[in-house]
């Protein structure tokens, strides 16, 4: 296996060191190793990364990545964090509230050794606030249940969860954006950042369209199910051989969509002028609409649906399953599912890298490391020397795939 990254990438300059498990914290760092960055992937000594369990995902998840098992927590162990990040950009750290802090590494005792250093906290609910709130396990389905998100999805009968893992993928997004936004900072001012990710307030932030109306007019949507909230023609609708989305907005889509479904009459009407841009369900004829619409499109082919919508600029959408998305040329075009070698040699397939960087574009220079595989390798390149390595080894402070 290769130890030294090859060049490439928009964050080719970019190291980065994290120390998480599962979902969240990692796939920021996966991307962004994606894009060049050169990440160490801080495993615990005791099981390592959960993520490992997994028999499939963990092979495009810990892609570019060198593997270093150790216990942070030790006198010897922080000392060796401290020599991991002292020529880092990022340190991303995801934990149970202020764990890291409690236990003596603060941005502090990292700062004095890399003064530009950003730091990432990413936790279910912040570095403080309500104490039980903050110290309380966190996944997540239960932040989204917190941040309101899961309320606003399901049917009037029961709310749902946002499968799957949305609420960890979405705050990826988020890690990668604010570490970012921090090192740009960085650059201009030479000073570190510290951030406090709180993965609840990202889906608050997702979910703050409906919130808004709430907030200021005391409106409450009820939970849609596959439609939308509050207007027709937005939703999944079942077709004579499976399911297609529609979002239906616009002057003449509507006329379309009316003169199609057998209503035209109601076009030009005093309840929808010439200029409707949305029907809403507020609307006396409402029901009328979506009862005709969804006759008409079970009575016909959802490719039928979909070809004669879009050619009527209606966006529509046939409801893809996996055999469907890989039978797609669209997809096969732009290479999103590609197949590399597992380190044992073996092959696996799984996503591309995105977005695509014209100038400078992501790559793939190794697989998922085994638990340590790069203990020494990454200890040596923080220029401890090798007896002090094989004293940390020794002492169980660092562990490698040898042992």
């Amino acid at each position: 296996m290769e130890f030294n990254k090859p060049s490439f990438g928009v964050l080719d300059d970019v190291k980065v060191v994290y120390s998480a498990v599962e979902i969240a914290a990692p796939t920021a760092a996966a991307i962004m190793a994606e894009w060049g960055a050169d990440v160490t992937w801080v495993e615990n000594v005791w099981t390592g990364d959960s993520m490992r369990d997994t028999k499939w995902t963990k092979e495009m998840e810990r892609r570019n990545m060198r593997s270093i098992s150790m216990n942070p927590f030790t006198d010897e162990g922080k000392e060796v964090l401290r020599a991991l990040v002292k020529d880092a950009d990022i340190f991303i750290e995801s934990s149970k509230g202020p764990v890291y802090a409690r236990k003596g590494i603060t941005d502090e005792f990292l700062w004095e050794i890399n003064p530009k250093l950003v730091i990432v906290h990413v936790s279910g609910f912040g570095q403080w606030g309500d104490d039980v709130q903050v110290n309380s396990a966190a996944y997540d389905l239960t932040v989204a249940a917190y941040a309101g998100i899961i309320a606003q999805n399901g049917t009037q009968e029961q709310p749902t969860n946002i499968s799957p893992y949305l609420g960890d993928y979405i705050n990826s997004l988020m890690i990668i954006s604010s570490s970012l936004a921090a090192l740009h900072r960085v650059e201009k001012t030479g000073e570190g950042e510290s951030i406090d990710l709180a993965m609840y307030e990202t889906l608050l932030r997702v979910g703050t369209y409906y919130m808004m109306d709430y907030l200021n007019e005391g409106i409450r949507y009820p939970r849609p199910g596959a439609r939308h909230q509050n207007l027709c023609g937005i939703g999944i609708y079942e077709c004579q051989d499976g399911f297609i989305g529609l979002c239906l907005y616009g002057v003449p889509q509507n006329k379309y969509l009316l003169e199609e479904i057998g209503l035209g009459e109601l076009w030009g009407s005093e309840e929808y002028p010439e200029d409707t841009a949305a029907l809403w369900l507020s609307g006396s004829k409402a029901q009328l609409i979506e009862d005709k619409l969804e006759a008409y499109l079970k009575e016909r082919s959802k490719y039928d649906v979909q070809r004669d919508f879009v050619a009527n600029r209606i966006a529509a959408q046939v409801v893809n399953e996996f055999d469907d998305i890989l039978a797609a040329d669209h997809v096969k075009q732009r290479e999103c599912y590609i197949e590399w070698m597992k380190e044992d040699g073996t092959s696996v397939k799984g996503l591309n890298t995105f977005p695509k960087f014209a100038r400078n574009p992501g790559a793939f220079w190794r697989p998922m490391p085994q638990l340590g595989q790069d203990t020494r390798d990454v200890l040596m390149r923080a220029g401890l020397p090798v007896d002090y390595i094989e004293k940390l080894i020794e002492n169980g402070t660092v562990k490698t795939n040898e042992n």
